[in-house]
């Protein structure tokens, strides 16, 4: 079960909203707020997993509830306002739905925020033990086999995974520490705060760089031991 509260400082909106969750069998709701501040004592009080936030609000916009929020829970905005879309989405929330909702498309919302879910409670180690994981894409998950990856890219809250097998990556929402820590530290080297590289796929090295065949990636200072562990050479 997903722990949830509902805010909206419309009586009606909150209404709708509480009897939508009420028809999701994995959302269980904890409580229904009509400001931010209330949610701030909710929150303090018990663990949640995902809020449904309006954003015009007396007082805290849930624009600036969630830039207050120094640990985010899985965040879905309900708004009357496509603008803010943007914006939302820089502040990495799961999914922005516009008013009015319809059932499906509060439900496709909530599918989408249940998969990311499930993947943070699978095992750190799955890529080790198994040799593949899992990645959301497009409200499906896709398995990725370890030893095809070449390299990946990290793009502010999302990354590109480079693959063998595929001319087109695959993109994904997920911090490069996460897809960092489910690799096997064995076949992969962190060379820059963007950039992860299996170690197969290195045919060079330089200074500041490293290459694959053609393709040269920079490293970063912080990271110029990996490439002196790896090569021996100081």
């Amino acid at each position: 079960m997903i722990r949830c509260i509902a805010i909206d400082d419309e009586p009606l909106a909150l209404e709708l909203l509480v009897d939508n969750i009420s028809k999701v069998p994995y959302l269980q709701l904890v409580a229904a707020c009509e400001n931010a501040m209330e949610a701030m004592m909710v929150m303090q009080q018990q663990p949640i997993g995902l809020i449904f936030l309006d954003i015009q609000m007396p007082g805290l916009t849930g624009l600036q509830f969630i830039q207050s929020m120094t640990v985010k829970p899985m965040i879905i905005l309900i708004t009357a306002y496509e603008k803010y879309a943007l914006q939302g989405f820089d502040l990495d929330v799961t999914d922005y739905l516009v008013k009015p909702v319809s059932l499906d498309r509060f439900v496709k919302a909530c599918n989408k925020a249940k998969e990311f879910f499930d993947l943070r409670l699978q095992p750190k180690a799955t890529a080790n033990d198994a040799g593949y994981f899992f990645v959301n894409v497009d409200y499906s998950l896709i398995k990725v086999i370890t030893a095809d990856i070449i390299y990946i890219e990290g793009l502010k809250d999302y990354i590109k995974i480079h693959l063998k097998s595929s001319q087109k990556p695959i993109i994904t929402r997920m911090p490069m520490k996460t897809i960092e820590e489910q690799l096997p530290a064995n076949a992969f080297i962190r060379i820059h705060k963007s950039y992860i590289v299996s170690i197969a796929f290195i045919t060079a090295t330089r200074k500041s760089s490293i290459f694959i065949n053609t393709l040269e990636l920079p490293v970063s200072d912080n990271y110029k031991d990996n490439i002196a562990a790896l090569t021996g050479k100081l």
